[in-house]
């Protein structure tokens, strides 16, 4: 029998809230570029937002009630793709464990690639001023020889390049990698890769890097020192920017919580939802779908005093221990079938990492589209003041895909 060898899988997210230069693209000039890349995979695409919104509420909800206590961010598409991706080398049970852990049941494989397709290509066309950009790779050492077919289809469907890697020299193995995804996320993912488990044949990186600034922007002499609740006796101090405009607010009297919705330029928005003090609980238990379709009817645009903490926050995942509580374990265990990537080794997952990092900063560029004043109806602004636990979601608004989410307890990160 073959000697089992490892396959790694290391999933990094940045979104960065920040100032950037002007855009040296139109949107006129975008939308025919999105135009002409056909309409092939779109019905799917839009089908895969759907279910990979509904995975990351599944998997936030696991994270959650394992630490209930600390800051959670990540990347429910970055990891979805990644293993969609993956499965193109798995098959039998294996695949469909990973069809029914992320939602992909019923979508014939071929539709499957195709719309993942469509979502990359649409993303990374947006990344013309380095916005938004997400991409895979796989680090390959010669003794696996993969299957052409599975190479073929990886670069095809997900753009991934393929670079061969001699892993039995850790340590220059270890340089590379981590050069690659620094070099590919503009210097801001260092040293994702801590070290290599013997026995490591392949590894699979995913990444997606977001920046973008806000439509409205904070200004920073605004911003001031003020206390943020992490629980009923005990405060932390945090830089809390403030900003007084017209916003999408609602009042979910149903599960006690204000809904406030950020724009930011281009076809992307922010999300926070704000639970009363002791509602944290509820609001994560009646997370769904139709919750969010229910926010989207009770939001209205006013006038509103938004105060927002200042933040940096980053957080790394065993995806090998939490998939597990969603009913994938094959890919990591020693009879799971990845005989599509190499039919002459037996292959496993050895480790599946997960790193995201979210800042959100007032930054933006002085004289920039959207950070001049606004006009505003003469009403009495309404208070939405992000002082305790709250939630965050960053969507892309055309495709309703949910790029990352997050539970901030604590925005000085510690």
């Amino acid at each position: 029998m073959n000697p089992l060898l490892g396959l790694g899988l290391l999933l990094a997210g940045l979104l960065t809230v920040e100032g950037l230069p002007k855009p040296n693209f139109s949107p006129e000039n975008h939308e025919a570029v999105s135009q002409g890349q056909g309409g092939k995979g779109k019905g799917t695409a839009q089908e895969l937002a759907k279910r990979n919104a509904d995975f990351g509420l599944k998997l936030f909800k696991k994270l959650s009630f394992h630490t209930p206590d600390n800051n959670i961010v990540f990347s429910p598409w970055s990891i979805s793709m990644a293993f969609s991706m993956l499965s193109l080398g798995a098959q039998d049970s294996t695949l469909a464990e990973i069809k029914e852990g992320f939602n992909f049941r019923n979508i014939p494989e071929k539709d499957l690639h195709e719309g993942f397709h469509y979502l990359i290509r649409r993303l990374n066309q947006r990344n013309q001023d380095h916005r938004l950009g997400v991409g895979n790779a796989l680090f390959i050492d010669q003794k696996v020889k993969p299957q052409q077919k599975f190479l073929t289809e990886v670069k095809t469907m997900y753009e991934a390049d393929t670079i061969p890697t001699n892993f039995r020299n850790s340590e220059n193995a270890q340089k590379q990698i981590n050069n690659y995804v620094s070099q590919k996320t503009q210097g801001k993912i260092n040293n994702l890769v801590k070290n290599i488990d013997p026995g490591t044949v392949m590894l699979l990186i995913n990444y997606i890097f977001f920046r973008a600034r806000w439509k409205h922007e904070f200004d920073p002499k605004e911003t001031k020192e003020d206390d943020f609740l992490l629980d009923r006796n005990k405060t932390v101090k945090v830089p809390m920017m403030f900003h007084v405009g017209m916003y999408k607010v609602g009042r979910d009297d149903q599960l006690s919580c204000t809904v406030l919705e950020m724009p930011y330029q281009s076809d992307f928005t922010a999300i926070f939802v704000l639970p009363d003090e002791g509602k944290m609980k509820q609001v994560e238990e009646a997370l769904g779908l139709d919750t969010f379709d229910r926010w989207q009817k009770l939001l209205v645009r006013r006038v509103a005093d938004v105060f927002v903490p200042r933040l940096t926050i980053t957080s790394n995942y065993d995806l090998k221990k939490m998939l597990s509580h969603l009913g994938i374990s094959k890919i990591f265990e020693e009879h799971g079938d990845l005989t599509r990537i190499s039919p002459h080794r037996n292959l496993k997952v050895g480790e599946a990492v997960h790193k995201a990092t979210l800042k959100m900063d007032e930054k933006g560029t002085e004289g920039a589209a959207g950070s001049g004043a606004q006009t505003l109806p003469m009403e009495t602004p309404i208070p939405v003041k992000i002082n305790h636990r709250f939630l965050l979601m960053i969507w892309e608004t055309k495709m309703n895909n949910l790029l990352f989410f997050g539970k901030i307890v604590n925005p000085s990160g510690r």
